[in-house]
């Protein structure tokens, strides 16, 4: 009866195989986790839509008709339409990188025609902030010896025997 294996011997083991495969299995996994990952936002016409637009004659209506509305449009007297569309590389756990950018302004004149058609890339623009939502103060935040001296007026020892 004897088998030649010694009792216990190989019990609670994993294959080989399976370890390794399982070791293989997760480090794929890591690898494409860390991949990058390119997104699109926004819209700007191509050249070949742009052509149907004749500066001069075409306006707000029939533009938005050839090439559609934009997302953003000038701030002063409605005097253009803008058209941007970026591509942003996501890797890992850092920053998106704007890789990147296509601006298209259409410009009006006063009667509301087309006065000009511009395509700007990134290379072409800097950053502007166009607004901030920070309110900044002045005033230190307080540190802990602050926050207890102003907690020894609070005290009340009738608290206690209630």
């Amino acid at each position: 009866m004897a088998t030649g294996r010694i009792r216990g011997e190989g019990a609670g083991r994993l294959p080989v195989g399976l370890l390794s495969g399982a070791l293989l299995l997760v480090l794929a996994l890591a690898l494409a986790a860390c991949s990058p990952v390119t997104r699109f936002h926004g819209y700007a016409p191509d050249d070949a839509d742009l052509a149907f637009i004749e500066v001069g004659r075409d306006t707000r209506e029939t533009v938005a008709e050839k090439v559609g509305r934009p997302g953003a449009t000038g701030l002063l007297e409605e005097g253009a339409w803008y058209y941007v569309k970026s591509k942003r590389l996501h890797s890992g756990y850092r920053e998106p990188e704007e890789v990147e950018r296509e601006v298209v302004a259409i410009s009006f004149d006063g009667q509301g025609r087309v006065a000009d058609v511009e395509r700007f890339g990134l290379e072409d623009g800097e950053v502007v902030a166009l607004s901030r939502r920070v309110t900044e103060s002045n005033v230190p935040p307080p540190n802990i010896i602050s926050q207890l001296l102003r907690n020894v007026g609070l005290f009340n020892p009738g608290q206690f025997f209630d």
